[in-house]
């Protein structure tokens, strides 16, 4: 089969061959790249994160209505907008990682409210150790330190964020449990005091 193959390639120069198949890999790898990046943001849309009943009927019923779903502002944070990093190496771990998530789903271990409810809690502190280990990147793409008003807070909020951008502090380790239902069980920063 490669005999005939050759046979025919011989006519040709090596050149005209190189540039060919140059030509034919730029193509395919174009399209492969841009189907890349298309997947990419097909799953990086609230649509796609409430495809599967376990999310639409558990989180985002919790999440519908909370301020960062509906607020005077009309700014509107979406599931992507808190769980996915938008820098693309970290966007790529994250999408790694959801795929493992996927497990849960595709098994049936969540896939009833009394099996999410059982395992809420350990998917809640999983969710809160890496925010915390990425510093609430997700949150600081919207709230920065740098941009609050200090003028539009209390007095005892413009303390706590003073105390917060001093000690390096992550956002989760004080505000969780807003475009969720708070689990039961210790929060971030209880979990951190019984690790140590």
């Amino acid at each position: 089969m490669l005999d005939p193959l050759r046979a025919k390639l011989g006519n040709y120069a090596p050149l005209k061959l190189a540039i060919v198949a140059v030509l034919i890999g730029f193509v395919v790898g174009a399209a492969a790249l841009g189907g890349f990046g298309t997947a990419l943001t097909v799953t990086n849309t609230e649509a796609f994160c409430i495809g599967c009943h376990e999310m639409k009927d558990n989180v985002f019923k919790e999440y519908q209505g909370t301020i960062h779903d509906s607020n005077r502002t009309g700014v509107r944070a979406t599931c992507p907008d808190c769980h996915v990093p938008k820098e693309l190496i970290p966007k790529l771990k994250r999408k790694m990682r959801a795929s493992l998530e996927l497990y849960g789903a595709i098994t049936g271990k969540i896939d009833t409210r009394e099996k999410f409810l059982a395992e809420r809690y350990k998917m809640a502190v999983s969710v809160w150790k890496s925010m915390k280990d990425v510093d609430s990147r997700e949150c600081k793409n919207c709230h920065s330190f740098d941009h609050m008003s200090k003028d539009l807070q209390t007095e005892k909020a413009q303390s706590r964020h003073t105390k917060a951008k001093k000690e390096n502090m992550a956002c989760i380790e004080c505000h969780f449990g807003i475009a969720h239902t708070e689990p039961d069980g210790p929060g971030p920063q209880e979990i951190d005091l019984l690790a140590k």
